[in-house]
Formats: C-alpha cells, sequence, structure tokens
C-alpha cells in the first residue's frame, strides 16, 4: 500500500515561507502533492506544525484543518485504487488527486450535475430544495469540495451541529438538510460511484413535533380589521395571507401561478406543485374582494404576485414570499403577536380553527390537500395543546367527583 508523508520546503529566499508538500510512496517510488500551503521555518518541528507567534494562532489552526482534510482525501483515493486495481503508481495517486475521474467524483460537482438534471425535467422545486442544501452544506466546509466516498458519519454529525448549534436552526430544519443529502448520497451508491457506508446512521432525519404556528380566531379577525391603505407593502402582505386562510391554507407557490381560467362557475380548481394532487375550492366573496383590490387585466394570473410574465417568473415568486414573509412578521410584531407571522401561519390556522369547531380530521386532511390523514395529525398534535389540557381536566374533575 502506498504510505505519504507531510514534508516541508523552506524558501530559498531567507525569513520568506516555505511550503508544505505530501510526499507519496509506492512501490518505492516517490512523488509529491503541493498543498499550497505555506509555513515559516521555526513554524515547523520535524513534522510537527507549532505556533510561533500569536498573530498566527488562528492561521495555524486552519492550516490543520486543512491539511487533515487533504490527508484523509489522499488516504481515500489509496484506499479505492486498492479495491479497484490489482497494481497502481504513486503517479496514479496524483492523477486522482489533480484531476478526479468518474470514480472519485466530488460531492459538490456531482450534486450540481443533479440539480441540472432535475431543472432538465421540469423539477424546479426540487431542484431548488437541493441548491439551497448544496449552498448550505458549502458554507460548512467553508467551500472546500470532497469526494463522495469522503462524506462518513464525522462529516455529517459535525454538519447537524453546525445546523442546530452554530445557526441555531430546529430539528426539523437540520432534519430536511439531512434528507436531502442522503438523497444525493443514495444516487451517488445508486451510480455505482461509492458503496454504502451509510454515514447518516447516528442524525436526526424524522419529523419532531411541529411547533406552534397558528393563531386563533380572534388574531385572524385583527389582521382583517387592519388599516394599511397608506402601507401598501403591509396591505398586500395581509392579503396574501388571509387570500392563503380564505382557500383552505393554499401554499404561496399555488397561489403564485393561480390562473383566471382555474376559477370557473364559482368554483377555483388548481393542482399542488408539491403533491401534483387536484383541489378544488367554492369561491367566496372574500376571496374575490382580495382579488378585485389588484389590476391583473393584462396578465394570466389571478393574483399580482408574478407581474413580469415570461420573465424569470420563479425568481419572481422567491423574491414575492420573502417579501411578503418579512412585511407579516413585522404585521405580528404591530398586533403583538407571540409567533412570527408568515404565510405558512395561514395554513396551519386555517387546520387548527377547523379542528377546534369539531370538523373531522378527515374533511380538514382533505381540506389542505394532505396524501394522509398523519400529516394531518403532525399538524394538530402541535397546535392543540390547550385542547388536550382541557380534556384532561374535565378528566381529573370526573375523577375528583366520583362520576
Amino acid at each position: 500500500m502506498a504510505t505519504i508523508k507531510l514534508k516541508f520546503r523552506p524558501s530559498s529566499i531567507p525569513g520568506k515561507e516555505g511550503v508544505l508538500v505530501y510526499q507519496v510512496t509506492q512501490a518505492h517510488v516517490i512523488k509529491q502533492i503541493k498543498t499550497g500551503c505555506k509555513l515559516f521555518e521555526e513554524e515547523w518541528n520535524s513534522g510537527d506544525i507549532h505556533v510561533v507567534t500569536p498573530s498566527r494562532e488562528e492561521y495555524i489552526k486552519d492550516l490543520k484543518i486543512e491539511l487533515a482534510e487533504k490527508e484523509k482525501r489522499i488516504h481515500y483515493i489509496i484506499k479505492v485504487l486498492e479495491q479497484t486495481l490489482q497494481a497502481y503508481t504513486a503517479e496514479d495517486v496524483i492523477k486522482a488527486y489533480m484531476s478526479p475521474e468518474r470514480q472519485y467524483d466530488t460531492l459538490f460537482t456531482f450534486t450540481k450535475n443533479v440539480i441540472a438534471s432535475l431543472n432538465t425535467i421540469g423539477k424546479t422545486r426540487t431542484a431548488e430544495t437541493y441548491n439551497n442544501t448544496l449552498n448550505s452544506f458549502m458554507r460548512f466546509r467553508n467551500g472546500r469540495d470532497l469526494f463522495i466516498g469522503e462524506l462518513d458519519s464525522e462529516i455529517v454529525e459535525a454538519y447537524e451541529t453546525y445546523i442546530i448549534k452554530t445557526l441555531g436552526l430546529k430539528k426539523n430544519t437540520s432534519s430536511f438538510y439531512m434528507g436531502i443529502l442522503r438523497a444525493i448520497y443514495n444516487r451517488a451508491v445508486d451510480k455505482g460511484l461509492v458503496m454504502n457506508t451509510n454515514p447518516f446512521k447516528n442524525v436526526f432525519t424524522g419529523m419532531d413535533k411541529t411547533i406552534k404556528r397558528a393563531i386563533d380566531v380572534n388574531s385572524i379577525h385583527r389582521i382583517i380589521m387592519l388599516d394599511f391603505s397608506d402601507i401598501r407593502r403591509y396591505d398586500f402582505a395581509r392579503d396574501m395571507f388571509l387570500f392563503s386562510f380564505y382557500t383552505r391554507g393554499m401554499s404561496f407557490v399555488d397561489m403564485a401561478f393561480l390562473k383566471k381560467k382555474d376559477l370557473k362557475n364559482g368554483i377555483l380548481s388548481y393542482k399542488r406543485q408539491k403533491s401534483g394532487q387536484q383541489l378544488f375550492i367554492h369561491w367566496e366573496n372574500c376571496m374575490q374582494h382580495i382579488v378585485d383590490k389588484y389590476d391583473t387585466d393584462n396578465s394570466p394570473y389571478l393574483l399580482p404576485i408574478i407581474t413580469k410574465i415570461g420573465t424569470n417568473e420563479r425568481k419572481q415568486y422567491l423574491s414575492k414570499i420573502h417579501n411578503v414573509n418579512r412585511n407579516l412578521q413585522e404585521i405580528g410584531h404591530l398586533l403583538g403577536l407571540e409567533l412570527p407571522l408568515t404565510m405558512y401561519v395561514a395554513r396551519h390556522s386555517w387546520a387548527n380553527i377547523a379542528y377546534n369547531n369539531n370538523i373531522p380530521i378527515s374533511v380538514i386532511s382533505e381540506g389542505l390537500g394532505h396524501d394522509s390523514e398523519k400529516t394531518t395529525r403532525i399538524y394538530l398534535s402541535s397546535l392543540n395543546a390547550n385542547k388536550i389540557d382541557d380534556a384532561n381536566r374535565m378528566i381529573l374533575e370526573f375523577v375528583r367527583n366520583g362520576k
């Protein structure tokens, strides 16, 4: 098996940094891999890198991390060569390191190719989630790519810690990113690029109970009654929130692509972009009131979310949802709401209010367009702690009274 050793090459110019290289030895032949890393001669001591001046401490720390990853990559290449070739040379190791071939596909490159394929077949939303995950993982890695086979449980666990502890995001958000990253990894496994070593075995990829994202009837009424005639951005955000609530929690992406032809004979029909499920909604006066407020005469769309037809409509939708959610949160602060007001709150609130008015879960599930009642129950299990508390209080009262 090939061996590697870190070597220091001092500069011929006094006082200038020298360079670090990896020496690869196989069958008595020695080759070198340039690391691009530099050190002063006094910072190198027989294979050990140490801090001489405090101002270089952070640099040395980052340097050691970078070198550890480079060494890990070289060891991975040697491992693959040992498994796939009866004989290989030190030059083969160098070539694989400098110019990765198919069997050494890097995670960033492979993911970008998957995203391009998804866009080609029209799966733009899936492509966006993959792209968001890639960007998140690239930030975690500080832009340092890695071979797919290098993705191990240690890196995955560190990424989970980064999401939850460093970024302060919730377990469900971490689970979302982990699920996408695992899907990318599984694609590589299916293509025979790597063997499945189950690097996700120690991280959470399930669904935690959804945090409370619903407001009550009184809060909805307060939102309706707010006068934003002088603040157009608040007025628009409030209207989009209410339209979603009025239409049984319709998602913003479905609202954005609603067309006027989807409304016929008092029935609004549309397909959920998330699932492809066809939904039908009876058209009410409150919905018409919102539509009438906006000039969409020259647009095929029902709502003024996409305003430049044929010009990167997806980008327009993403920009609008960002602005609407930001403005809704400001409205929530004005009302003194305990939770951040977003478009998603409209969907949860509709489900919560329906449940509190004794509408069967099966009906709520169908109204939301859920594939199963299980998803609806996840919504409701987190939304109705008070209802459960009331039931428990009633039971305890029965026990106390001996009834």
